[in-house]
């Protein structure tokens, strides 16, 4: 099934309103390839990796990924019936070549982030030259969102919220590091939109939509609300 282009260029939760799913797409392949090639089996990212206790891919015990073109045999590979690239459910690659192997970055983003770790040096590291495009706007997200989840609840439930399971546990929990206040006015208003929606002011009652509506403050940002 295709989708019109001009969906994906719309209402994107990013800040850069010109944000393209297509055009962002095959840079983060370039970051996913890149983790998985290279990154997880450099010296730095895996000591930075046991330090934040987050596994790397090829360190899993069950279906370690080694590389974006091989990844190990599921367990107990035997009687399991045929493969899923036999069966027509996996894309081969170029020239019916191996399919890539892909995994999601976001755990190892959300880690970054919450342990103060999201450095432009660091981000490069683990995700290549192509971070910038590849990953940048998922990272953008996460801190936002980490302003959203301190906002929201206590510390022992943020750390909840940022751990992953009984080996993983976040370590330590740090204030978002190197914060502008372009970041800053962006997370207020896009948590302005949130508590909007709490509300429902949404559709026809959206704030801003004409006369009659006066404005409430919720947590120190101020938005539109229709007047009973």
């Amino acid at each position: 099934m295709a989708f019109p282009r001009a969906s994906f260029q719309q209402a994107q939760p990013f800040v850069d309103a010109q944000f393209d799913i297509f055009d962002w797409h095959p840079n983060f392949q370039s970051c996913v390839r890149y983790f998985l090639d290279h990154a997880q089996y450099n010296g730095p990212v895996q000591a930075l990796a046991a330090f934040i206790n987050i596994q790397l891919p090829f360190q899993k015990a069950y279906s370690p990924v080694l590389s974006s073109r091989t990844a190990s045999s599921p367990p107990g590979g035997l009687g399991q019936g045929p493969s899923p690239r036999a069966a027509g459910k996996m894309p081969m690659g170029q020239h019916g070549s191996q399919p890539y192997v892909s995994i999601t970055l976001l755990p190892y983003i959300r880690r970054l982030v919450a342990t103060g770790f999201d450095f432009p040096a660091v981000m490069h590291g683990f995700f290549g030259d192509d971070w910038v495009a590849g990953v940048g706007p998922l990272h953008e997200q996460e801190r936002r969102n980490y302003l959203f989840a301190a906002k929201s609840d206590n510390w022992l439930k943020v750390k909840a919220a940022y751990d992953m399971g009984e080996d993983e546990t976040v370590p330590f929990l740090r204030p978002l590091q190197n914060v502008s206040e372009k970041e800053i006015v962006g997370a207020e208003t896009s948590w302005s939109e949130w508590l909007a929606m709490q509300d429902w002011m949404l559709g026809p009652r959206a704030p801003g939509m004409g006369p009659g509506h006066g404005r409430m403050s919720h947590g120190g940002v101020n938005v539109k609300r229709e007047q009973e």
